[in-house]
């Protein structure tokens, strides 16, 4: 299982079916999405900022996440960005690969 964060905004559509149902009835249904891929709610938190929701999920992989993105904010309620979160031991793992690079300029 890979861990993502996914930031979401709130549309005015989003805002007014918060209004009506309450953020634990939407929590439920995040959660039923995030199971229905194969997945687990790790967290998700309401927030002040620019994005209105954070949350946390343990899925199969990218294009598990990709299909939680796309579909929530397909639906038009949302607009989604994700994030990829790495475990220690996978930043590890990059700090150790050798890569062919040179800044530009250098």
């Amino acid at each position: 299982m890979s861990k993502y964060l996914f930031r979401v905004t709130l549309t005015m559509e989003g805002l007014k079916g918060l209004l009506k149902e309450g953020g634990t009835a939407r929590r439920e249904v995040v959660e039923r999405m995030v199971q229905s891929l194969g997945g687990q709610l790790e967290s998700m938190h309401w927030a002040f900022g620019e994005e209105d929701v954070y949350v946390v999920v343990d899925l199969p992989g990218n294009a598990s996440a990709a299909a939680m993105g796309l579909t929530a904010s397909a639906a038009g309620g949302v607009r989604t960005s994700t994030v990829v979160l790495l475990t220690p031991e996978e930043i590890d793992e990059a700090v150790r690969q050798k890569v062919d690079y040179r800044a530009p300029g250098a």
